[in-house]
């Protein structure tokens, strides 16, 4: 398991003071240190463009993300509305990290009224944006980390697909994202990178919560690492798993069940998580069997008590039950700024996430920032919000 922050230090980030920053905007006071922040968002979704931004027709993911993070590094000078939420009407502050859901590259296609461009081209306006362009800073006031799961086109990108791509396999993102998650001592590149056994699989400990990143879905493969992660972990840490698909996943999403188990056309699988689906033979059906084996899952580690995806992309905060509605899972969807359910369609509906947590009660609060609700120096706005509690289930 990958671990860069211990436990110590990460209630060290939580408890230490703010430093001048240097890059980023002065925000005058931070959250009281039984807090801790963190900005999710997803499906930035490099290579295609949205059909209208801003006044502008067919514009790039590269200028939207950009956009959406000049939006970002203006939250410690906000204030929380008035919502009766953590911290509410208090300044943000400093940020412990943000998180990226995945689909950081489209696939690229050549079945689109424009060919997507390379994972390779995606990943370097990826890490302009993001990785280079995020200066928000943490309470003891270094920069705050940008985290990132692969989605199911990043994966798809490295594993091929059933319609035409070009190049036909491009693994840059996986790699670029293994590398940055897993921190390996060798670092591997595009020749040595294997998707089947090269999981995004890591968690991060700030402050008393764990936080678990999880490549797709928590497919079999996925679980067995969890099951092992959380042998260490006290039953009464509240862990957050961050992941690209929701709990239902997508059928399409799982490995073929007919003939040599292949991406092929005709059976349209796209074979990015481990398991063969074992509900029918066309990805047009439920995956009960395996959402079941999740609902199992966390039903045995009652200390999984919120999940955080992207991929059907807009804002919503609910709770999943599983298949057999053994449980209640805290889940929070995240609009996408270019293939937003809502938001696509009407701009000022673009949104991300804000997640504050109160380290002594384990209670959180998600906001959605509204980001593009008006023009574009407008300060930013916030729409819904949901306080729920992280301590394990009884």
């Amino acid at each position: 398991m990958n671990r860069p922050f211990s436990l110590v230090a990460g209630l060290f980030l939580v408890f230490a003071a703010v430093a001048p920053v240097v890059t980023g905007p002065r925000a005058s006071t931070a959250p009281p240190a039984e807090y801790l922040q963190f900005v999710f968002t997803s499906d930035a979704h490099y290579g295609i463009s949205r059909a209208r931004f801003r006044g502008a027709s067919d514009v790039d993911a590269h200028t939207v993300n950009a956009a959406m993070i000049a939006k970002v590094n203006t939250l410690p000078l906000a204030h929380f509305p008035n919502d009766g939420g953590l911290r509410a009407a208090a300044l943000v502050g400093p940020i412990d990290f943000v998180a990226e859901g995945g689909d950081v590259a489209n696939r690229s296609e050549l079945e689109k009224p424009h060919a997507i461009q390379s994972a390779s081209a995606s990943w370097s306006q990826f890490r302009a944006d993001y990785l280079d362009g995020v200066t928000l800073r943490t309470p003891a006031g270094v920069r705050s980390p940008v985290y990132v799961v692969p989605g199911n086109h990043d994966a798809s990108n490295a594993v091929g697909f059933y319609a035409p791509m070009h190049p036909r396999i491009d693994k840059t993102a996986m790699v670029e994202i293994y590398n940055l998650m897993m921190t390996p001592a060798v670092r591997k590149t595009t020749a040595t990178y294997d998707y089947a056994t090269d999981r995004v699989l890591t968690a991060r400990d700030i402050g008393g919560v764990h936080f678990v990143f999880l490549t797709v879905w928590p497919d079999s493969i996925n679980r067995a690492w969890l099951d092992r992660d959380l042998s260490r972990v006290a039953a009464s840490t509240p862990v957050v798993v961050i992941t690209h698909d929701q709990p239902e996943a997508q059928s399409k999403h799982f490995t073929n069940p007919n003939g040599a188990h292949d991406i092929n056309g005709v059976d349209k699988f796209e074979n990015i998580l481990a398991d063969a689906l074992a509900d029918g033979a066309t990805p047009d059906v439920k995956n009960v069997v395996e959402q079941r084996a999740w609902e199992r899952f966390v039903a045995t580690h009652p200390n999984i008590t919120a999940y955080f995806h992207g991929n059907s992309n807009w804002n919503e905060f609910y709770d999943w039950t599983g298949p057999r509605h053994t449980i209640a899972l805290h889940t929070f969807r995240v609009d996408s700024p270019m293939k937003g359910h809502v938001s696509e369609a009407d701009e000022t509906k673009l949104s991300f996430q804000v997640a504050t947590i109160d380290l002594t009660s384990k209670t959180m609060t998600v906001r959605e920032c509204l980001w593009n609700a008006a023009t574009p120096s407008a300060a930013l706005a916030w729409g819904a919000s949901t306080t729920v509690p992280l301590s394990p289930r009884p």
